[in-house]
């Protein structure tokens, strides 16, 4: 399996965490279906840790708690996809996970076959309690190549926080998509770190193995188990443009079974989200490199589209009113060219074109607008 684009679905660590459930589980689903969600391009439901029994059965093999999940998860997987969807599963690279219940350590195949029997098509493979004798790497490789083997097609999502320069040899493990940073919370400084945490590793991901930034915060507003301080629709919207022209996975991370109007919008923009599933596959770069490298003036974000549009978003990360300027120059582009650019708001619909072969936006603090920009 490639994945060509970044999946995008549903997670249920950033609300429910140790309280994951068969209930919330199904209801989940049921939501993404009624709520337009899985229209839109979001098709994974992934159960996060704390799903298992505390400790293995007598044959080795990992076995769900039968209070949280007392239909099983085979009967469970079979429900998600009589939906239309995709289900996933969560280990870790460690005898333990995160949170304490088994790990996969030396059990990759034998896990590998249970996830599959069951009936899962992705799995989120964490970092935790991972043993100092043996390098990341060669753990993930094995997970790697068990998924592979194990019959069954499963999306591999290999959540190393970017560790041990994940960037570097993650590709060769078999994952299509890998964490890049440590966990996000439900506030700005949070998302802030993480954009920031991007610079340096913008050429690394991409078809087959997307770089992802966590899963989304959007539409939280401070409840959950991540849901520490909220963030303002202005911040969400930031949020929601980076990952987007970024091209990082998006796993939802909010309550879906009570969505409000405001972060369904969020979360089903068509033109954000055509940007995040552009099939040409090209990556993000800083039009301003040199500007943030010197002076930590916010970022604009720059990437081509299939067909020759170009994606922009111009951000104000700091806290006071910033200017944001683009160059066509920054873009490759020159005044002899003979090309008119056209910027289109894709949240709000707004047309710009550039005035002296520069576009300048006013931009307030926690703020992003992203463009798709056609040539004329």
């Amino acid at each position: 399996m490639v994945r060509h684009t970044p999946p995008m679905g549903w997670n249920s660590w950033n609300t429910f965490a140790e309280n994951v459930n068969e209930k919330v589980v199904r209801e989940s689903a049921e939501a993404m279906v009624q709520s337009g969600l899985y229209e839109a391009g979001y098709e994974y439901v992934v159960i996060d840790d704390c799903w298992s029994e505390k400790v293995r059965g007598k044959d080795g093999k990992l076995r769900e708690d039968k209070r949280k999940f007392p239909s099983g998860m085979k009967e469970l997987c079979d429900y998600v996809h009589g939906l239309g969807l995709k289900i996933g599963i969560y280990s870790c690279a460690g005898p333990l996970t995160c949170a304490g219940y088994p790990g996969s350590f030396d059990h990759e195949f034998v896990d590998a076959k249970s996830f599959a029997d069951w009936g899962f098509d992705f799995l989120k493979y964490d970092y935790c309690y991972k043993p100092a004798s043996v390098q990341g790497k060669f753990l993930y490789r094995r997970m790697g190549t068990a998924l592979a083997s194990c019959g069954r097609d499963i999306l591999f999502s290999a959540c190393s926080w970017g560790a041990d320069e994940t960037h570097t040899w993650i590709d060769g493990t078999g994952a299509h998509m890998w964490r890049s940073t440590g966990d996000i919370w439900d506030n700005y400084a949070s998302i802030r770190d993480i954009i920031k945490l991007q610079y340096k590793i913008l050429p690394y991901g991409g078809v087959g193995c997307f770089n992802d930034m966590d899963m989304l915060v959007t539409g939280m507003r401070g409840k959950g188990h991540v849901g520490i301080g909220g963030c303002t629709y202005e911040e969400y919207k930031l949020h929601m443009s980076v990952w987007a022209i970024l091209a990082s996975p998006l796993m939802i991370g909010c309550d879906i079974r009570s969505l409000n109007d405001e972060t369904r919008e969020l979360l089903t923009n068509r033109g954000m989200l055509s940007i995040n599933q552009d099939a040409r596959g090209c990556r993000a770069y800083i039009a301003n490199e040199e500007e943030v490298r010197m002076s930590d003036v916010s970022p604009v974000f720059v990437r081509s589209l299939e067909g020759g549009d170009i994606a922009v978003c111009f951000t104000n990360l700091g806290d006071t009113d910033a200017r944001g300027v683009l160059q066509a120059a920054q873009m490759g582009l020159s005044y002899g060219c003979g090309k008119k650019l056209c910027f289109c708001d894709v949240w709000s619909g707004e047309q710009i074109a550039m005035t002296n072969e520069c576009l300048c936006l006013d931009m307030p603090p926690h703020t992003a607008r992203l463009f798709r920009v056609k040539l004329k």
